[in-house]
């Protein structure tokens, strides 16, 4: 798969960072994130609500610190 670069305002960025679950997640996992819920949200506004209710409710547990890192999960899996 190919990369490419994007120019988008500063604060368009700030909004972005918003909408990450973790600190490494990148801008292409975020965009693909909207992009999901905004076509979702127009063939099952439910199933779009619930994805959203979902994500907050991740983030609220990541601010809080209730996650398990890649390390403990592989450890946990014993992989």
């Amino acid at each position: 798969m190919s990369a490419t670069t994007i120019k988008i305002y500063e604060e368009t960025k700030h909004q972005l960072d918003q909408f990450r679950e973790y600190k490494n997640e990148s801008y292409d996992e975020v965009i693909r994130k909207i992009v999901y819920i905004a076509k979702t949200s127009r063939t099952e506004p439910e199933l779009s609500k619930e994805t959203i209710e979902a994500i907050e409710k991740a983030r609220e547990r990541i601010k809080k610190g209730k996650f398990l890192t890649e390390a403990e999960v592989k450890k946990r899996l014993g992989l």
